[in-house]
């Protein structure tokens, strides 16, 4: 189905992981696209990618890895070889973009190697692997997105979690092929401050998600003003994808249409 997913200049997607989520997946995405949605996914491995595919989806991301880490050398070998094979499979359902954190997580979101404190040497040898994911990357054809996660609520122990991390390393690899998913849920939560963290890191970006804070259901529920968000990023120019990973508070519907009233719509603040 081809739906128009652009408002005020941004492309809209939603989690098939956290919404419909009584139904099997190829119905989520089949029901995410026919109400004009781009998609997003997580673990492909768990997934019929095939069946996926022939919904005639736009896919916006997926997960780029299986396993592993950016800094323990047994880490990066599962790491950059997982990243191959998420590659071939993002080749199957054309995702643009794959999504990598500081650490590989548990089902749970937790990591599978605690490692809250990180020093020196653990940020160069960061930055090194991630320079030879965006040479993946790059190979293929595909952008990888570096996603800044919060410790306090959901992901305790995660290295380089804050939205500062994942920005340091990504301007250290300076490589279009690694980019930033900005979560804007885990920022609020770990660092605040949204429009200057978005404006500071636009050129940075390579998708934007969100969720309010606290719940992590959709816009309009929590204290995040995403109405100042949607006019920052129209006063800005963005027009990349701003992905909605979040739960549905009430129904999935009336989920999906607060977030797209949030950004369809933004105020603009006077001259």
């Amino acid at each position: 189905m081809t739906v128009d997913t652009r408002a005020t200049g941004v492309t809209l997607a939603a989690s098939a992981e956290m919404l419909f989520v009584d139904v099997p997946v190829v119905e989520r995405v089949r029901r995410l696209d026919d109400l004009g949605f781009q998609v997003e996914i997580w673990d492909w491995t768990t997934k019929d990618l095939a069946a996926l595919a022939a919904t005639g989806a736009t896919f916006s991301s997926m997960t780029g890895y299986v396993t592993g880490d950016l800094t323990d050398e047994s880490g990066i070998d599962a790491l950059l070889a997982s990243a191959e094979r998420s590659l071939q499979a993002a080749a199957v359902i054309d995702s643009p973009r794959l999504n990598l954190h500081g650490t590989g997580l548990d089902p749970d979101g937790l990591p599978v190697v605690p490692r809250p404190v990180v020093g020196p040497t653990d940020w160069l040898t960061a930055a090194r692997t991630l320079e030879r994911v965006a040479a993946l990357g790059e190979r293929h054809g595909r952008v990888f997105t570096l996603e800044n996660l919060n410790t306090a609520v959901d992901h305790p122990g995660v290295p380089f979690a804050r939205a500062a991390d994942t920005i340091a390393l990504v301007q250290a690899v300076g490589s279009p092929y690694l980019r930033l998913n900005l979560d804007l849920y885990h920022a609020q939560i770990g660092e605040g401050n949204l429009v200057e963290l978005v404006q500071g890191a636009l050129p940075l970006i390579g998708e934007i998600q969100v969720a309010d804070v606290p719940g992590r259901c959709e816009p309009g529920t929590g204290e995040i003003a995403y109405a100042a968000v949607a006019a920052a990023l129209d006063r800005l120019g963005w027009t990349g994808v701003v992905g909605l990973e979040a739960w549905a508070s009430s129904t999935p519907e009336q989920a999906l249409q607060a977030f797209r009233s949030a950004f369809d719509a933004p105020v603009t603040p006077a001259p």
